[in-house]
């Protein structure tokens, strides 16, 4: 499959720039992948729309304040990185760089707190290696990092995206261990907690497994042939607990609906036999049309970027490229809001 067969024109008024006033207002195109047949629903209604019993598994990573400004100490021009995740010593960082054919090992850069760090080695992608002096942490981060939003929400994070851009249910990252993730599992925005009460009256049941998403989430696909394209590795987490719940829906015959990307990423990988494995694994599943499925019987997810993985796990859910971008052109005639902050899909 080529990755120009997943693109698909989007008017950019209706890539939305801010989340509804309130979560769970937002739209809800239900896929049947049993009739092919699309409804227009809020999200809201998801208590009457799923089966009573049903397994819902969240992800639950919380999204860090992963994008840093700082000066380069030559010049003084200023310089943006995104934090993807620490290495072993303490002090080193992975992260993106914008600009980065300007970067090279030895260049040195000043943040605010008295913190500077320095490039020790440059990758593919714009990813480089960054050492601080003194280390940083999240604490650090909380005070002098932003909210990552992505580059196609063309405005400044405010003091609302640092509740909004974040699931009513992600855990504290002191509670993670050393994880937590550079972009929000967008799917799970829509949740309140309100809907999850209602949710629980409806008799679903809920889990939460952590993925901290990183690179192999939003990294786009740039290889001709889908097929050539490699993921980058993603830590999660699966407790022994939610192992259990989510086998038993499973051998039940009940329906487990996973809640985002992520969560899918996270089920498949770790499925064996009749269930998932607990603990921590890393993936670097990569989910397109004609994958078969082990673990879900629904997904529920957001609108996503042309030629992405994401898109393309959507397309193999649905049952092919045909009906999910079908489904995207009747998203844009009806005027749907696309990506991280728009409307939602259930694909049953």
């Amino acid at each position: 499959m080529k990755l120009k067969d997943f693109m698909f024109e989007l008017p950019g008024e209706l890539i939305a720039q801010s989340p509804p006033e309130k979560r769970g207002e937002s739209r809800l195109m239900v896929l049947r992948r049993d009739r092919g047949g699309l409804e227009d629903r809020r999200v809201g209604e998801l208590p009457s729309l799923l089966e009573p019993g049903s397994l819902l598994v969240f992800n639950n990573s919380r999204v860090r304040k992963a994008r840093l400004r700082g000066r380069a100490a030559s010049s003084g021009a200023g310089v943006e990185f995104l934090l993807i995740g620490k290495t072993g010593d303490g002090y080193t960082w992975r992260a993106l760089v914008r600009r980065a054919k300007r970067r090279s090992p030895g260049s040195r850069y000043v943040f605010d707190g008295g913190v500077e760090a320095e490039i020790t080695g440059m990758a593919e992608d714009g990813i480089c290696r960054l050492r601080f002096d003194p280390p940083i942490d999240d604490p650090w981060l909380d005070i002098h990092g932003h909210i990552p939003l992505p580059p196609y929400i063309r405005r400044e994070d405010g003091a609302a995206d640092s509740e909004r851009y974040q699931t009513v249910y992600s855990l504290p990252a002191s509670s993670l261990g050393p994880g937590a993730s550079a972009a929000a599992p967008t799917a799970g925005l829509h949740f309140s907690r309100e809907l999850l009460e209602d949710l629980d009256r409806a008799g679903m049941e809920r889990v939460f497994v952590t993925l901290h998403v990183g690179l192999g989430t939003f990294l786009p696909v740039r290889t001709e042939n889908i097929e050539d394209h490699v993921m980058h590795q993603e830590v999660y987490n699966i407790d022994e607990d939610a192992a259990r719940r989510i086998g038993q829906a499973k051998k039940e015959g009940r329906r487990i609906v996973a809640v985002g990307t992520t969560s899918v990423r996270t089920l498949e990988s770790a499925w064996e036999g009749e269930g998932p494995r607990a603990g921590e694994g890393i993936t670097s599943i990569f989910i397109y049309p004609g994958y078969r499925f082990k673990a879900i019987d629904e997904l529920f997810t957001n609108f996503h970027t042309p030629g992405s993985s994401l898109l393309m796990l959507a397309a193999a859910f649905a049952g092919g490229r045909e009906f999910i971008l079908d489904s995207y052109a009747r998203a844009i005639r009806e005027g749907y809001r696309f990506f991280s902050y728009g409307d939602a899909m259930l694909i049953r």
